[in-house]
């Protein structure tokens, strides 16, 4: 057998060790293969996800920009529902990572539950608020009275249905955290298909809602499957009722944890938030309709950057909680190393391609130029998006969620939103102008988390 063959053999295997979901100890051994192991479930998972982000946008494309600058501005606001379901399952992934670390799975577990419970009374508030008040909604973002009669049905279920997506991220970063990174991309590629497949129907028959529609039956179903598993499941990780008694330690510490986290992703959302209002004030509603599928195919391929991201996270929590903390300093860099050469593939990509991947969502012409330069603009800083993710999620998974949220807050709302205004109205570049801010800021980004990572007070903290 050659050797070409006996590698091919060993990287099939390994495959298929990490989409069975097979427990391992990822404190011990080869890190490359811990990386592996963990990553490509993590970036399959993620991966269908945009797939569906683009298949929507391809289907709703079709029903004209004032249906796309409804989706897009819907996700901006979204963008704060997912910075607390993304705040909930950062701390359920760092300290259950960290007690599977010291061999404490039913503490793993415990801890688990009670995120779920906080997620419950958390999800409330949100939900009511984006059923009473998505006309509302859509009109602070800047949208036109068409865009908000045609579209506030569309994103009041979507809003109103912040449960099943808080349920989604946080169950899968308990598993995360587990390191069954396996069950986690099974729930979310169910929720998914079924989105991909529902879409184009209910679309037919219900128009602009039926997208919506067809989001919350995929992702209720993924949420069931989760939930299924989380009792019923082989697992590490075993739920009985007993876990879900009220303990007011474990709550203070998760939402010690969670709290920054939170705040990190509303930090870095309501950014975008101000960037996607200004280039809809700068540039129109044909301007907003580009940017919103350039940034749809910027989600596709930055999920995948994020899978490896999170298995940073889960090495460096695992790690941690076993005592190894040369073994976690290690997995980042060389997890940082990997999604730096992935995403330059994806740069030129974007620098070379953009006007004929945007084709594929549109043949205007005005929304094809837009869309066409907000992605080459967007794409000239996929490295430093790889190098400022791992960094970010490495310093989550160690429980210190505090530095990054100030990372985070200097680099958008001190620096990139101030610049994209500069650029927008100062020097009259429009809504070229106010992406352009995009990859600066993520620039500053990556060299600041890098410079707080190396400093090494992640090492210390406790969870």
């Amino acid at each position: 057998m050659s050797t070409l063959q006996i590698t091919s053999s060993k990287l099939w295997n390994a495959i298929k060790l990490s989409l069975n979901g097979e427990q391992q100890d990822y404190t011990q051994g080869s890190i490359p293969k811990a990386i592996f192991l963990l990553a490509i479930p993590m970036i399959l998972e993620l991966s269908l996800e945009s797939v569906f982000a683009v298949v929507d946008m391809f289907f709703v494309s079709k029903l004209g920009q004032n249906a796309i600058a409804t989706v897009g501005l819907t996700e901006s606001v979204i963008t704060i529902v997912y910075s607390i379901a993304i705040g909930l399952s950062t701390a359920a992934t760092a300290i259950v990572a960290r007690r599977i670390g010291e061999k404490k799975p039913e503490a793993a577990a415990h801890a688990g539950a009670q995120s779920l419970v906080i997620c419950l009374i958390t999800t409330i508030l949100v939900s009511l608020a984006g059923v009473l008040y998505a006309p509302e909604i859509l009109k602070l973002m800047g949208a036109s009275e068409e865009v908000v009669r045609d579209g506030a049905v569309f994103t009041r279920i979507m809003l109103g249905s912040s449960l099943v997506i808080i349920l989604l991220f946080l169950i899968n970063g308990i598993f995360r955290g587990a390191g069954d990174a396996a069950m986690a991309m099974k729930s979310l590629w169910i929720a998914s298909a079924i989105n991909i497949i529902l879409c184009p129907v209910f679309i037919h028959f219900f128009g602009l809602k039926g997208a919506a529609m067809a989001t919350v039956i995929g992702r209720s179903c993924g949420v069931t499957f989760q939930v299924y598993h989380l009792f019923k499941g082989s697992g590490i990780l075993k739920f009985r009722w007993a876990h879900f008694n009220w303990d007011p330690a474990i709550v203070k510490t998760i939402i010690t944890v969670a709290w920054p986290a939170t705040f990190q992703f509303i930090i870095a959302s309501g950014s975008w938030i101000i960037l996607t209002r200004l280039v809809a004030e700068t540039g129109g509603t044909a301007a907003s309709a580009g940017y919103q599928i350039a940034f749809r195919n910027f989600v596709f391929f930055i999920l995948p950057c994020w899978g490896l991201s999170n298995a940073a996270a889960t090495l460096v929590g695992q790690n941690l909680g076993a005592g190894r903390v040369d073994r976690a300093a290690q997995s980042v860099l060389l997890t940082a190393r990997y999604n730096a050469i992935l995403m330059s593939f994806v740069m030129l990509l974007f620098l070379f391609f953009a006007r004929p991947i945007i084709s594929v969502f549109t043949t205007e012409p005005v929304i094809l130029n837009y869309g066409s330069t907000a992605l080459r603009i967007i794409g000239s800083g996929f490295i430093f998006y790889a190098i400022a993710m791992v960094m970010s999620q490495a310093l989550n998974g160690a429980g210190d969620t505090k530095t990054p949220t100030w990372i985070n807050f200097g680099c958008f709302w001190l620096f990139q939103v101030p610049l994209a205004y500069l650029l927008a109205k100062g020097f009259g570049m429009h809504s070229a102008g106010a992406i352009t801010a995009v990859p600066a800021a993520e620039a500053l980004l990556a060299l600041v988390s890098w410079y707080y990572f190396k400093k090494g007070n992640w090492k210390k903290v406790k969870v």
